[in-house]
């Protein structure tokens, strides 16, 4: 009876530990639920804003930069040639483009008199590929607002007009927009369904427009920017080196004290960012780790709390029993639950929410092998060009 006791005792903390951990951990997901159901009454969505007036319609300019993009670009020029704006001017930047990008732009001009391209021979010193060039493209825009966007993503005629009405009744600075993202193949919704609760959880999208909040996005697809604010924000030149440069646009528009914002565009913008799960893994190997900031402790724990938080939960329903095993299953529906409903919003099927674990490893996968790549390489190979790591880390902001 004595041996059963002291043995008892000794198992104690143990379990004690295990009911706080747990509970945290439905705690998380708890607070999470609650933050995604606020977002979803509280961010604007493009469709239920009319298009602005013509005589409402600022001037735009829509930027993009181009390197190699002879794939994907028609079909996004094509949308592009289609918007329904009447005072717009579209500058596309070829950024020392190989294949018949070049061609294809020229031919666009010719047939769009709205559009005009600027040649990047070479890039200068001090710069990554695409903030150089998308800084080239706003030098030779004229537009009272910036929309910056990407070389494949695709617009409905109204959407520019929709989205300069919101950013007008939110008096906005800088507007983002969640965009549509097209997956096919359950390997490829598996990751980007994850990515996409995970880049949620992240960035706090309804606090992005509450000044007193540090929240801050950025959208590569779409970034709609008053010129004004975007000069003295610093423009790209504050931005040469970051390879997270849609994301820290958001950031130094935000810091400059201009109001910034986030809305819901669905199906008015849509975009296949990474065609196929190969493509997805090697699409983010630079993205990865400049998201921890090329340092190995930020890591380490960004990898101890996906565990933790994302399959833990999972692993310890073979191991656990009472209360204990009760919190960990309490906790591991609840993270299938955000994930259905992530999976919901980004038009993919709720069941992809059984899914989660997995997702999260191969998160965890991708965040490694990002690790893993640049340390050997040195830096990162973007588009063709490498870039040391330590010009990454200065420029980061």
């Amino acid at each position: 009876m004595l041996g059963y006791r002291v043995a008892h005792l000794k198992h104690q903390p143990m379990h004690y530990l295990g009911l706080t951990v747990f509970s945290l951990i439905v705690l998380f997901w708890f607070g999470q639920c609650v933050n995604a159901a606020l977002s979803s009454w509280e961010l604007p969505r493009l469709k239920n804003f009319k298009s602005a007036a013509y005589v409402d319609c600022a001037s735009i300019s829509i930027l993009f930069a181009a390197r190699d993009e002879a794939d994907k670009l028609p079909l996004a020029l094509e949308t592009i040639r289609k918007i329904d704006y009447p005072r717009l001017e579209i500058v596309a930047a070829n950024d020392r483009s190989s294949d018949g990008t070049a061609q294809i732009l020229k031919d666009a001009a010719k047939v769009d008199p709205r559009l005009s391209v600027v040649n990047i021979e070479a890039l200068p010193a001090g710069w990554l590929g695409k903030p150089h060039a998308l800084q080239r493209a706003f030098e030779a825009s004229k537009g009272d607002w910036l929309l910056f966007t990407d070389a494949d993503v695709r617009f409905k005629p109204d959407a520019i007009r929709r989205a300069i009405t919101l950013a007008n009744e939110k008096q906005l600075d800088h507007l983002t927009l969640l965009c549509e993202l097209e997956m096919r193949g359950f390997w490829e919704k598996t990751a980007l369904t994850f990515f996409g609760l995970s880049f949620n959880m992240a960035t706090n999208p309804r606090a992005v427009s509450n000044p007193a909040s540090s929240a801050y996005m950025g959208i590569g697809a779409f970034q709609l920017v008053n010129r004004d604010a975007y000069e003295k924000s610093g423009t790209h030149q504050r931005l040469a080196m970051e390879v997270l440069d849609d994301m820290k646009l958001g950031k130094i528009v935000k810091l400059a004290g201009f109001r910034s914002g986030v809305g819901v565009a669905q199906d008015h913008i849509a975009v296949r960012w990474h065609a196929g799960f190969g493509n997805v893994v090697r699409g983010v190997t630079k993205n990865f780790f400049a998201v921890a900031e090329y340092r190995l402790w930020m890591v380490a724990i960004q990898l101890t709390g996906l565990f933790v938080v994302n399959i833990l939960p999972f692993v310890a329903l073979f191991f656990l029993r009472g209360w204990t095993w009760w919190l960990a299953l309490l906790g591991a529906l609840m993270a299938m639950a955000y994930h259905a409903a992530a999976a919901s919003v980004m038009k993919v099927s709720p069941l992809y929410g059984l899914t989660h674990p997995l997702g999260a490893m191969i998160f965890g996968y991708m965040l490694v092998r990002s690790t893993a790549v640049t340390l050997k390489q040195g830096g990162i190979i973007w588009r063709d060009t490498f870039y040391p790591l330590d010009q990454l880390r200065r420029g980061i902001v």
